[in-house]
């Protein structure tokens, strides 16, 4: 949704390229081009798919901006880190072991567990969010599109420090 919505602001367009295992938008802001990629793989395999259009478009790990959802962190969280373990996020495990390193910026956007014993979130990260978390999920896909543009135009630590936590 995140990615979507910043192609849109962007003034991007998704096509798919195969080749890459991806859908790639080309977009523009504050003067600067940037790559949005949705890989088309599975979320646990998506690392192969980041790893080939890095590669080919010459982007550096720590140039490199992930963004994943995640049900550790309660919903309406935000939390932009420069680097780290995945933290069991098959996602982020598929993207370190492609590229080789933990050493790239991650966006995590908190979807919460359905409940905390429950191990097994498949339908959870696939579905669809309810009516009453709608205002909530609005608030904090236009603070992450704020985020990811301070860290575009400003860098990291600035990014961090203006919108990590929670939306309120």
């Amino acid at each position: 949704m995140l990615a979507d919505r910043l192609v849109h602001e962007w003034g991007g367009q998704w096509r798919t390229e195969k080749k890459f295992f991806t859908e790639l938008a080309e977009c523009g802001f504050e003067g600067r081009r940037y790559i949005l990629c949705k890989p088309t793989t599975y979320m646990n395999a998506s690392g192969e798919a980041v790893a080939k259009v890095a590669f080919f478009h010459k982007v550096a790990p720590a140039e490199t901006l992930v963004l994943v959802d995640d049900a550790d962190l309660p919903l309406g969280t935000v939390r932009l880190r420069g680097e780290g373990s995945p933290g069991g996020h098959h996602g982020l495990e598929s993207i370190e072991q492609h590229i080789g390193t933990r050493g790239y910026p991650r966006l995590k956007l908190g979807i919460a567990r359905p409940r905390p014993e429950v191990r097994d979130i498949a339908g959870h990260v696939l579905g669809r969010f309810q009516a009453e978390e709608l205002p909530l999920l609005g608030k904090v896909l236009a603070r992450a599109e704020r985020q990811v543009g301070c860290w575009a135009s400003e860098g990291l630590a600035k990014a961090m420090s203006l919108y990590n936590g929670a939306v309120s």
